[in-house]
């Protein structure tokens, strides 16, 4: 009997990268990365976002569902919970900004709501020190998962008329006029996930929305997981995201570090 022949690299491959800081190390100034989570501090890629602000990069075009409340986002984002169950160790995309490290937002929620508490990129933005592009949060998601599928461009009937639209091809579809919207591909992608193997499968738990979609819309896609198990544990149909689409893993502390300045 013949016996397939077994790739070199495959029982080699090993995703699972040892510190937060070392995997992030290579995020270079003026790099465009995404950063996953979507309204919760418990499916935001903290340990990632506080890895990126040790480590200095700057000029970052930051795409995100929203732009962040920065450090006071832990205790006002998640004031809904009872006290012993916030988390303490929830860093957003506003850290950056109040560091001064995004040049770009790329976002559908530039700035708060609530007149009495200004977000840090709000700041940058009035002292004419970042620049933002807005649009429609489905337009956004659907920009990331046509870079993740190989798909140029799309049209949408989202924009026309808005600033949205601006400088972009508007063309007729039955009568309804559609915005050009190109593919949103980064240099890097942040996203938070549940658990890995050392292959880089991922599963989420709760909402996977923009995590899930942001992972492989990337050159470099860093997964944030709470648990890495061992091959064969996570079955083909729990899989949310391949492993093909995922560079690196790096697995949070067992115990909450508070302070973004500790390294990992």
């Amino acid at each position: 009997m013949v016996r397939p022949q077994r790739g070199r690299s495959g029982p080699l491959i090993n995703k699972i990268v040892a510190t937060f800081d070392d995997a992030v190390a290579d995020i270079a100034d003026g790099a465009t990365v995404h950063f996953g989570g979507f309204a919760s501090p418990f499916n935001s890629p903290s340990y990632l976002v506080a890895a990126v602000a040790r480590q200095g990069a700057t000029d970052l075009t930051a795409i995100s569902t929203s732009m962040g409340r920065g450090l006071a986002s832990a205790d006002q984002q998640s004031r809904w919970l009872p006290p012993e169950l916030r988390p303490r160790d929830f860093f957003d995309i506003g850290l950056l900004a109040e560091l001064g490290r995004i040049r770009k937002g790329i976002t559908s929620f530039a700035v708060g709501a609530r007149h009495d508490w200004v977000y840090p990129f709000e700041e940058r933005l009035a002292a004419g020190e970042a620049e933002v592009e807005v649009l429609g949060q489905g337009s956004l998601a659907e920009r990331i998962r046509a870079a993740r599928a190989g798909i140029a461009a799309f049209y949408t009937p989202v924009g026309p008329g808005t600033d949205v639209a601006r400088g972009k091809e508007v063309r007729d579809f039955d009568g309804v006029p559609h915005v050009l919207e190109t593919a949103l591909k980064a240099d890097f992608a942040l996203v938070r996930a549940y658990k890995a193997d050392r292959y880089g499968n991922l599963i989420f738990r709760g909402a996977r929305t923009f995590n899930e979609t942001m992972a492989g819309a990337a050159a470099v896609t860093i997964a944030e997981v709470d648990e890495v198990v061992d091959l064969g544990e996570l079955r083909p149909e729990q899989i949310h995201t391949p492993g093909v689409y995922v560079q690196r893993v790096v697995v949070r502390p067992s115990q909450p570090v508070t302070s973004w300045g500790t390294a990992l």
